[in-house]
């Protein structure tokens, strides 16, 4: 079954970067201090009450321009690590005629500008208003397939912000419960009907020609 298949791809995934990262913890302790890892406790421990304070990026032993380079690389090539596995997601409970590989490509893509512009951004407002000015300025008449395929991107955005903060943590529980989730509802056909329009396809084996009711076909 196309669930359980899913299901495997994902846990072996996730379980060799676990202990790609166990590893790297057993021989580097600190090294959540040279990597954009994260530290997810202070970053909920922050007590400004005004939201007006800038975050803080967690690289304290980050001292010179060739640290600090690997460390923007390792965010940037991290987000795109977990968005892959967000992919593979999409790919698989769409219908064959509905997967859109323009947004696939979005997907992989979009984090990686995210995390660059949180980083020129950070802690200037000017440098934010400038940012929104320019957003604004910009027409996008791209028309997403369903309203359902804006959820990837909304993921992608996310764990291109956490990359930008050094957060990469909480980029991968963020991707490992949104992917499973996605499984479990896949895998149950989860509010699913003969007359509803459906966003998943069913995870049982079948052509797409004998079942596609599409979404806002």
């Amino acid at each position: 079954m196309h669930d359980l298949r899913l299901f495997v791809k994902l846990t072996a995934y996730y379980l060799v970067l676990g202990g790609i990262l166990w590893v790297a913890f057993a021989l580097v302790p600190d090294l959540h201090k040279q990597l954009p890892l994260g530290v997810v406790e202070d970053l909920l421990s922050q007590d400004d009450l005004s939201g007006l304070s800038m975050v803080e990026i967690h690289a304290t032993n980050v001292t010179t321009e060739l640290e600090g380079i690997l460390w923007l690389i390792v965010a940037i090539l991290g987000s795109v690590v977990l968005m892959i596995p967000v992919s593979w997601v999409y790919m698989e409970i769409r219908t064959q005629s509905k997967v859109d590989q323009s947004l696939l490509e979005t997907m992989i893509i979009l984090p990686i500008a995210v995390t660059g512009i949180v980083l020129i951004v950070k802690s200037s407002l000017a440098l934010a208003f400038s940012l929104a000015g320019v957003v604004a300025g910009v027409r996008y008449r791209y028309a997403l397939k369903s309203t359902a395929d804006s959820v990837f991107i909304f993921m992608a955005v996310g764990v291109g912000l956490a990359a930008g903060i050094g957060q990469l943590i909480i980029a991968a529980i963020m991707t490992i419960i949104f992917n499973y989730t996605f499984l479990v509802l896949w895998a149950m056909n989860y509010g699913g009907h003969e007359e509803a329009k459906a966003y998943m396809r069913p995870s049982k084996e079948k052509d797409d020609e004998e079942y596609d009711p599409g979404y806002f076909d």
